[in-house]
């Protein structure tokens, strides 16, 4: 019905006009128990029609919170008159970017909804293992999330189609203290793309990480602090991630480029050791699935992997369909908008280095004196691809062996400078797909990569 709602006013698009018609689903479910006592139990929906025309050179975006046939009508006709205004008092014109193709992306999946009742349930099942399985904790929380998007796009000169990216979790947190009193945190979120029932109709598949979860956080209680300074270390797959993510991916986001990133002189040139290659996979990896795949953008151009660094050289930015056409290169499906009201700008998809020929345990059997850092809780980094990360699960690395474990700490560097020390990569990837990019408007994306070793700054106490 939705999507014959949206198709049926296809017929007012205008000759020569590039438009896009979006019907767009947000659904959201959440349930948080604290200390085995139900805090949260909410379930919320949000739709509508948005739609963003090219007339004469300027864009033009309008949406409504409403899912009728009329409504489509209202927001082609606005988004129209606010480009026709917008080009009154505007200088700058955007040439109508050239199509890449036309078809037909068939629906991908499907949204399968699950009572509040299962998801607390199978919340009070892990609890209850915790419970019996983790018995040194000072605190612990239980939280799922379910975030589906359901988009139909049509448009006057592009690819059309019917995308769902259902993703849901359950995220594991526990507290400690060490033998001062002062606590001590760690979490591991659970589950993936998919339903509930696809991530969640057997929760005694997670039983063994949440054990791993546990001795990682009675080894941080007995942890100590890092020696500050310009270490050798063995960076997990998850700080991989979040590195290409936060302080390379953003650089090469084409309207940050043009915005004055360090990605922009830097095009053609060495910014990373010839062991480092970075895409930004559209819907496979590997001939699998990708942890989040996109098929098709909110300009109705078809998704394609993205190659960002090859062999250590930028060859390229992602753009939507007016940068592509700017830089003269080809746009490969990365412009989106979390919701109905939002105008689609680049956004990450499934971000990641590509894996090596070495084994973790090389890696760090070749370290002397340094320090194996395996997951970050947060992260920052800006234009110059200055970063730093807090690292909150780590370990020492003495004579090529695991030593104690590390308080939190955080690293930094400049991610450009930091790439080209990396000087053995991991025969594996490791991928997060449970977080929000916050550029703007937030944004479901898969972030990956190998282990690698490298040279980072890296604090103390």
């Amino acid at each position: 019905m939705l999507q014959d709602i949206i198709r049926s006013k296809t017929e007012l698009f205008a000759d020569g006009v590039q438009t896009v018609l979006r019907g767009h689903e947000n659904r959201q479910r959440a349930v948080t128990l604290l200390k085995g006592n139900l805090v949260n139990n909410s379930r919320s929906e949000g739709k509508g029609i948005s739609a963003r025309v090219n007339s004469n050179g300027t864009y033009g975006f309008a949406s409504i919170a409403e899912y009728t046939p009329e409504a489509a009508e209202k927001v082609i006709r606005a988004a129209t008159e606010n480009a026709l205004f917008l080009g009154r008092h505007s200088s700058r014109k955007i040439a109508l970017p050239a199509s890449l193709g036309t078809g037909t992306i068939e629906l991908n999946d499907k949204i399968v909804d699950a009572e509040q009742k299962l998801i607390i349930e199978a919340c009070k099942t892990i609890d209850d293992y915790v419970v019996k399985s983790c018995p040194n904790l000072t605190s612990r929380t239980i939280a799922y999330t379910e975030d589906s998007q359901d988009r139909i796009i049509y448009t006057s000169d592009a690819y059309n189609g019917h995308l769902v990216t259902p993703r849901c979790y359950i995220y594991v947190m526990m507290t400690a203290e060490t033998k001062d009193g002062a606590p001590v945190e760690l979490f591991k979120a659970l589950g993936g793309y998919g339903s509930f029932r696809d991530n969640f109709s057997d929760v005694t598949q997670y039983y063994p990480m949440i054990d791993d979860l546990y001795k990682k956080i009675m080894d941080k209680r007995e942890g100590v602090y890092a020696e500050a300074g310009y270490k050798t270390v063995v960076l997990g797959g998850f700080m991989g991630g979040m590195l290409a993510h936060e302080a390379v991916g953003h650089t090469v986001e084409a309207d940050l480029v043009r915005g004055g990133s360090v990605a922009g002189p830097s095009l053609n040139k060495r910014v990373a050791s010839d062991l480092v290659t970075m895409v930004d996979f559209a819907h496979t990896f590997e001939g699998k699935r990708a942890p989040l795949p996109v098929y098709l953008d909110d300009e109705g151009t078809k998704a394609v992997d993205d190659v960002l660094i090859k062999d250590g050289i930028l060859v390229g930015y992602m753009n939507d369909r007016e940068t592509a056409a700017e830089f003269g290169m080809q746009p490969a499906g990365n412009a989106r908008g979390w919701a109905f009201s939002d105008e689609p700008i680049i956004r990450m998809r499934n971000t990641c280095i590509l894996p090596g020929k070495n084994t973790v345990e090389e890696l760090i059997a070749s370290v002397d004196d340094g320090y194996y850092l395996i997951d970050s809780g947060n992260g920052q980094a800006d234009l110059t691809g200055e970063f730093m990360f807090g690292v909150t699960c780590g370990y020492e690395i003495k004579n090529g062996k695991l030593g104690r474990a590390l308080l939190d700490t955080t690293v930094s560097g400049v991610a450009f400078e930091m790439l080209k020390t990396v000087d053995m990569v991991s025969n594996e990837v490791m991928w997060s797909s449970s977080g929000f990019c916050g550029k703007k408007q937030r944004m479901a994306v898969g972030m990956g990569g190998p282990h690698m070793r490298c040279k980072i700054m890296i604090g103390g106490r």
